[in-house]
């Protein structure tokens, strides 16, 4: 292969390679993001479960309140009907105690009712708290996978620069220059293979003289419609099977 050209087919991996790398250490405020996002969304459901254990603990005293009232009318309407002369106030100090009997019962299964709710949203808090801790256990893993790798990315970025201006080095000025300005102009993407006569980063099929040269690999071509220096990847030779010993056949 062209001394050059495998230059250029370095480079780009180097490029490709660096390209990768920067990426994920870009991320990082969008990851640290999505972390604490999980956290807010735990944090929130544990908030809600608690708020509305304390609307039914609220609820629950301003029930039990309304029964005190009611029971204090009650005591005294017994004392009135202790002290009633007529039959027709008998009975009108008796419908009144039934009167506020009933209430008291109503509330009372009002109260019971509430205390059912209330053990369920208490199970519903414990459920949220622990899958809080749990959520926050498995951020401070993500958060600390993500170090370990942004400093490993940060390593390869160095020792990628290193490998880089090494081969750099070994290019010529012109086909430095032809990398760097497709590679500006491409996305990032400036030496593809060609095969089966096509381009196979734009798709465009070559011209057969043109795809014939660039099977040499002896110089330097650019894709006609992208303009990226083309190479040919031979494909692999099939591997040989092993022999079947004559016994096993």
């Amino acid at each position: 292969m062209n001394a050059e050209l495998e230059r250029l087919i370095a480079l780009q991996k180097l490029v490709s390679a660096a390209h990768d790398a920067e990426r994920k250490v870009a991320d990082e405020p969008e990851r640290e993001k999505a972390f604490e996002g999980r956290l807010d969304t735990a944090r929130r459901r544990l908030a809600a479960d608690k708020e509305r254990l304390a609307e039914n603990q609220n609820a629950r005293r301003a029930v039990e309140k309304d029964v005190a009232m009611h029971q204090g009318r009650l005591s005294k309407f017994r004392e009135q009907a202790m002290a009633v002369k007529t039959n027709q106030e008998y009975h009108a100090v008796q419908k009144e105690i039934g009167f506020a009997q009933g209430e008291i019962k109503t509330i009372e299964d009002k109260i019971l009712e509430l205390m059912v709710e209330a053990d369920d949203l208490t199970a519903a808090v414990k459920r949220a708290e622990a899958e809080l801790a749990s959520e926050q256990k498995a951020v401070d893993a993500d958060r600390r996978a993500m170090a370990t790798e942004l400093a490993a990315m940060k390593s390869s970025l160095e020792q990628i620069a290193g490998e880089r201006a090494e081969v750099v080095r070994g290019l010529s000025a012109k086909a430095l220059a032809i990398f760097e300005l497709v590679l500006r102009r491409r996305n990032g993407v400036a030496v593809a293979p060609a095969r089966d006569g096509i381009c196979t980063v734009c798709h465009v099929r070559l011209r057969p003289q043109v795809f014939n040269t660039i099977l040499r690999n002896d110089q330097i071509i650019q894709c006609d419609s992208c303009q990226r220096i083309l190479y040919h990847v031979p494909a692999a030779a099939p591997a040989a099977s092993s022999p079947v010993p004559q016994s096993a056949q």
